[in-house]
């Protein structure tokens, strides 16, 4: 500001300068009265600024300031001292609120400067969460594309669809130009262009699954940025200098294929990936972005959910395709195989019956025919016929039995009986064969061994004779002896039979056979064969007469069923052979000990006994049959009629008859004859002895015979001395039933 002297005189001043600064100082006065207001509006609309005293200070410093220069435009004249007083008031007041306004501005500024600092900051944040809202709007956008590509993918489970559907997806979300996937071939060592997006038939060239871009792509489980000119990038051919936009690859895990081997996919590989590769388009500048890349690695781990399931999917739809078919065919397989049984049953049943009736009337006629007068010549003939007869009906029952064995229906009949009579049987039955050969025969029986036992004596009878039977048929000379004993607990463990493991109790034992001779002998490596049906041993047949080859085949399945175990030793030929089994007898109740058991048998022989006056009454449909028969009674001394008809023998039998034997193979008629039989006579002691005569060997044959009140089964062929033990057995006990 300038200064006046208010002493000295006025200095004259130029007109125009003192005009100039006249109107200036007018404008400062004005400009500095108007800020004060634009303060004070300031303060009043802003309610949180903080420093309103240093306005109101600020404001004072500018009203001072404008009064003095409102007061210096007295001063461009003469003017008095009032005048000069009150200008040297101002600018003392204008100098002094100078000064505190500049040392309150010292410690203001910073304060200023920290709130510019922090509002930078702000600034900063503010554009921080302005990326982070976007990124989060793309994070969803992203979830929502994956979201609706996993409900694409996912919604079929048919592996071709999955593949498909994954490429027009991700082509349709990412906007891209081209979009492929690669798959190993069989062999494992090329990746296979399968499907593409644009083409739809894929052109199928193959890359080598060992090339740098190959490896560096599945050495990683995220999305690789390849370059176009790479080999799995180029999926279609670039006409000029066109090149195609960016692209990246990802790997796509494969179930393990050596599980799983599904239409061409290789059975074993050694990479365990497929290959998808994504290209932009070419005629813009966009690149891959972050989310876009996240988005493409978890669509590709999604693809590989959705294979392994479709892989799951086809491999249990081709194992219940596979299964189904081997139901159908084990099912038709079921139904030949019954077809093919009850086949052979009632072959079996028609040719047993069909058989036994023709050896019926050979075997009695050659017993009848032994017994008259005949020349040395004539009876070995004789014998020889009856011998052969006699082997020809034992193949007929090795048969039968078999084949009830192999389809499971003979089932063993267990009934108490005497154990040593039944080793006193099988001497009787094998010494005159023995006696023949002059082998010396011995038996050796326990004596802790019991006298009673319950099991199948029939079956059990069978297994001993055809041991010894093989035993006598090849020793030509020398011994064969005969022990049997209870098993001991310690020798189950023997070597020789590991599998078999019995437990011991106190309601039964294990019975141990042993039979041994001094016989041809064994090689053994021919051992395990003797047990196969039909299987002869080749080294003996040569010196002795063969057999059918069923004997031991039957016996292991009897003494299986025994729940028992056989086995055979031999050191070699010409040094003999040692058969032995093992099979499990129940104990009967000690109770019963002193009541002898019954047990129906056949006696074989009973001399001379004479049936003189026994009238009989002979029913058989077959001719030939019903005379041989006849012929049999007739030589025991009976009085015989016949009947070739259920009605001619129901006309024919009266009370003068004593037995009756009739057929029951020719279907219901025996049995309704037998009924019609027991009608006829109301008085039980009345009726004559009904038997049936049969060639039929099944179970329920016996059990209809029982069924429909007969007394007695026999089976055909029978001899001259069967049927003298038949009329013995009956007239003495009234009952007769022959193990069928």
């Amino acid at each position: 500001m300038e200064s006046c002297n208010c002493i000295d005189p006025q200095v004259p001043a130029d007109d125009l300068l003192m005009k100039y600064q006249y109107i200036s100082d007018f404008f400062i006065a004005l400009a500095y009265f108007s800020i004060p207001l634009e303060l004070i509006y300031f303060v009043k609309k802003s309610a949180v600024f903080p420093y309103r005293w240093v306005l109101v200070q600020f404001g004072a410093f500018i009203v001072l300031c404008g009064a003095t220069h409102l007061i210096n435009l007295w001063t461009f004249r003469i003017h008095s001292r009032t005048v000069a007083v009150v200008m040297t008031t101002a600018k003392v007041l204008t100098a002094v609120v100078s000064c505190a306004t500049a040392l309150m501005l010292v410690h203001i500024i910073p304060d200023l400067l920290s709130v510019k600092t922090r509002e930078l900051f702000l600034k900063n944040k503010a554009a921080e969460l302005d990326r982070e809202v976007g990124l989060i709007r793309t994070q969803e956008e992203t979830g929502r594309h994956v979201r609706m590509l996993t409900h694409e993918i996912r919604s079929t489970l048919d592996r071709h669809t999955i593949l498909k559907t994954t490429l027009v997806e991700l082509g349709r979300t990412l906007a891209l130009e081209e979009c492929a996937l690669w798959m190993p071939t069989r062999t494992g060592l090329e990746l296979q262009l399968s499907y593409t997006l644009r083409q739809q038939n894929p052109v199928g060239y193959n890359v080598p699954i060992n090339l740098p871009v190959i490896n560096e792509v599945f050495s990683s489980n995220r999305a690789v940025k390849i370059s176009p000119n790479c080999p799995v990038a180029r999926l279609r051919p670039y006409a000029g200098k066109f090149m195609p936009g960016p692209v990246v690859a990802v790997r796509v895990p494969l179930l393990h294929l050596s599980n799983f081997q599904i239409y061409d996919w290789p059975e074993v590989s050694t990479r365990n990936y497929a290959l998808m590769v994504l290209v932009l388009p070419s005629d813009s500048a966009r690149q891959w972005h972050v989310h876009e890349l996240e988005l493409v690695e978890v669509v590709a781990d999604q693809v590989a959910v959705a294979l392994s399931h479709a892989a799951i999917l086809e491999e249990s739809t081709r194992a219940r395709d596979q299964l189904m078919e081997q139901n159908v065919a084990l099912d038709l397989a079921r139904r030949e195989a019954e077809t093919a049984i009850r086949a052979r049953n009632d072959f079996l049943a028609v040719m047993n019956h069909e058989m036994r009736t023709p050896m019926h009337a050979v075997i009695a006629l050659s017993s009848l025919l032994q017994e008259t007068d005949l020349t040395a010549e004539q009876r070995l003939m004789v014998e020889t016929i009856l011998k052969s007869s006699n082997l020809l009906a034992t193949l007929i029952n090795d048969v039968l039995d078999l084949s009830r064995l192999e389809d499971g229906s003979l089932q063993l009949e267990a009934a108490t009986f005497n154990l040593h009579s039944l080793f006193r049987e099988v001497l009787n039955l094998i010494k005159p064969v023995a006696s023949v050969k002059k082998l010396s025969l011995t038996s050796h029986l326990a004596s802790d061994l019991p006298m009673y036992v319950i099991g199948d004596e029939k079956r059990l009878m069978q297994t001993i004779l055809n041991v010894v039977g093989n035993a006598v048929k090849f020793s030509k000379e020398g011994f064969i002896s005969i022990t049997a004993f209870v098993a001991k607990p310690e020798s189950f463990r023997d070597a020789r039979i590991p599998d078999f493991l019995p437990v011991p109790s106190d309601s039964h034992f294990y019975l141990r056979v042993q039979v041994k001779d001094s016989g041809s002998g064994i090689n053994p490596q021919d051992i395990p064969k003797l047990f196969t049906k039909f299987a002869q041993n080749q080294s003996l047949t040569t010196r002795y007469p063969a057999g059918s080859g069923l004997g031991l085949a039957i016996c292991r399945r009897f003494v299986n069923l025994m729940e028992g175990h056989i086995w055979i030793e031999s050191e070699g030929i010409g040094k003999g052979c040692t058969v032995t089994f093992i099979v499990k007898l129940g104990i009967p109740d000690r109770s019963n000990d002193f009541k002898l058991p019954f047990v129906t048998k056949v006696p074989g022989n009973h001399g001379s006994t004479n049936f003189t006056g026994l009238k009989v009454l002979v029913m058989d449909d077959n001719g030939v049959s019903r005379s041989v028969t006849k012929g049999l009674l007739m030589h025991l001394g009976c009085d015989v009629t016949t009947a070739s008809s259920s009605d001619e023998c129901l006309r024919a039998v009266s009370l003068e008859h004593g037995v009756v034997f009739m057929d029951v193979c020719t279907g219901l008629d025996g049995y309704e004859l037998a009924v019609r039989i027991h009608e006829k006579f109301t008085k039980h002691q009345d009726r004559p002895l009904i038997v049936a005569l049969t060639g039929n060997t099944k179970k329920m044959t016996k059990e209809n015979c029982m069924r429909v009140g007969m007394d007695g089964l026999i089976l055909k062929p029978v001899s001259v001395d069967k049927m003298r033990g038949v009329l013995s057995e009956l007239l003495e006990r009234r009952v007769l039933f022959e193990n069928v």
